[in-house]
């Protein structure tokens, strides 16, 4: 998978800009501030949909300017492919090879890629929600069963946590085991598609991580909670454990249980990578987690993503930088970073200088 041509206006800080990539590594190179970030927003937002830097895409929108429109030019084995987005301040427009899109979860996945930057250190750091996020932007863009689940199953939280906040309960203990019977059966897709993405995905980040520490350290990856093995079964556990908390979740005003509430473990060496590994360990962590997810992308649909390196290279040590550059081997690469010849010592690749907005 490769994107030839990023077109943007009125995005970020750009006006209108052409981007032009190469199959190999793209280094996007220029001072802090002035638009690399931006345009690597700008690809990851065509392949997914949604962006990791802001919750509302009105901020997307150039200052002074009403819409903001984006479009890619991309291959693949199946051919080509365009993506285009168009961006107003209480709606989008979403077209794939020139055609409408009616919903979101369509246009999601038809280009993949793989972001990482210093950012991403939260997947290790913070709490759950990143971890999960981590997940279900993963796996949407390899299944659209799990994609769907996913937005029925939220539909269905945020209806049944309004139930909850009623005054009435008698109304509420009536009501709920209607809610529990499709919230459990949305929550039993994403507990086996997640599941079995961490099978994948467990093996991969444990090979990256040996890689990038030549072996020093062991990372390992696992799903916190105990579920049965089929969807049925799934369902059925989780329609007890609503059950069983109906005081506590009435008290509370939200849903204590379900897969809102899953976690991975991360651990280095055995011990809890939250609270036990340093900073560069942590780094390393994420890296090799989104090293993963690479392969299993190349894995499933048959030829790599596009991989999206935004402002790492200056947060690695040298020998992790070269090991890092050797990933990229045979997957297009878009990488943002301030002196390109300090960090990518003579390999070939396409530069692209940015300045206030504009390729120059």
């Amino acid at each position: 998978m490769i994107i030839k041509k990023l077109e943007l206006q009125n995005f970020r800080n750009y006006e209108k800009e052409t981007f032009v990539f190469g199959d190999g590594v793209n280094v996007l190179v220029g001072r802090n501030a002035q638009g690399k970030t931006n345009c690597a927003e700008a690809v990851f937002y065509l392949c997914t949909g949604a962006s990791l830097r802001i919750r509302h895409d009105k901020q997307l929108i150039r200052k002074g300017a009403e819409c903001a429109r984006l479009s890619a030019e991309t291959e693949c084995r199946y051919g080509r492919i365009v993506l285009e987005a168009d961006i107003y301040e209480n709606k989008r427009e979403l077209r794939l090879n020139g055609v409408k899109v009616a919903r979101a979860v369509d246009f999601l996945g038809n280009m993949k890629s793989v972001f990482f930057s210093p950012g991403e250190l939260r997947i290790v750091q913070d709490g759950p929600d990143e971890r999960r996020r981590f997940l279900n932007l993963s796996i949407s863009q390899t299944s659209k069963n799990y994609a769907s689940a996913l937005l029925r199953y939220n539909k269905i939280l945020d209806q049944r946590n309004n139930l909850l906040k009623e005054r009435d309960v008698s109304l509420i203990f009536e009501t709920l085991p209607v809610w529990d019977e499709q919230l459990a059966r949305y929550a039993a897709v994403l507990i086996r598609h997640r599941r079995e993405y961490l099978g994948r995905l467990s093996p991969f980040a444990a090979e990256a991580h040996a890689f990038l520490t030549d072996g020093a350290e062991k990372l390992e990856l696992g799903f916190e909670e105990n579920y049965p093995s089929e969807e049925g079964e799934i369902a059925e556990k989780l329609q007890r454990e609503l059950k069983n908390v109906y005081e506590r979740d009435v008290r509370l005003g939200f849903t204590t249980v379900g897969p809102h509430r899953d976690d991975i473990r991360v651990s280095i060496d055995g011990n809890d990578a939250r609270g036990f590994a340093s900073q560069g360990q942590t780094r390393t962590a994420a890296l090799s987690m989104k090293l993963a997810e690479l392969e299993i992308f190349k894995q499933l649909s048959g030829e790599a993503p596009v991989l999206i390196l935004d402002d790492v290279m200056s947060e690695l040590d040298l020998p992790r930088r070269k090991k890092l550059l050797l990933r990229t081997e045979g997957v297009q690469c878009i990488l943002t970073c301030t002196h390109a010849e300090r960090l990518l010592y003579g390999k070939e690749c396409k530069k692209i200088r940015i300045s206030g907005g504009k390729i120059v």
